[in-house]
């Protein structure tokens, strides 16, 4: 399983139907959104790393 550069979700690389290969490497999305929010910048998002696995939050916190 790779994990999704932009929203931090796992993606089983050998059924992923986006993908990116950028400086050598690929990099596998969950949705067409997220690659092509990474194919817009991708150098701040190698740098960051997604944003989805950033502060745990307690779950009340999401409403």
């Amino acid at each position: 399983m790779q994990i999704d550069p932009i929203c931090g979700m796992q993606v089983d690389e050998n059924t992923a139907k986006f993908k990116s290969e950028y400086k050598g490497k690929t990099y596998y999305f969950c949705s067409p959104g997220c690659k092509n929010t990474f194919d817009s910048e991708p150098e701040k998002y190698i740098k960051s790393g997604p944003v989805g696995m950033g502060e745990k939050k307690p779950w009340w916190k999401f409403w």
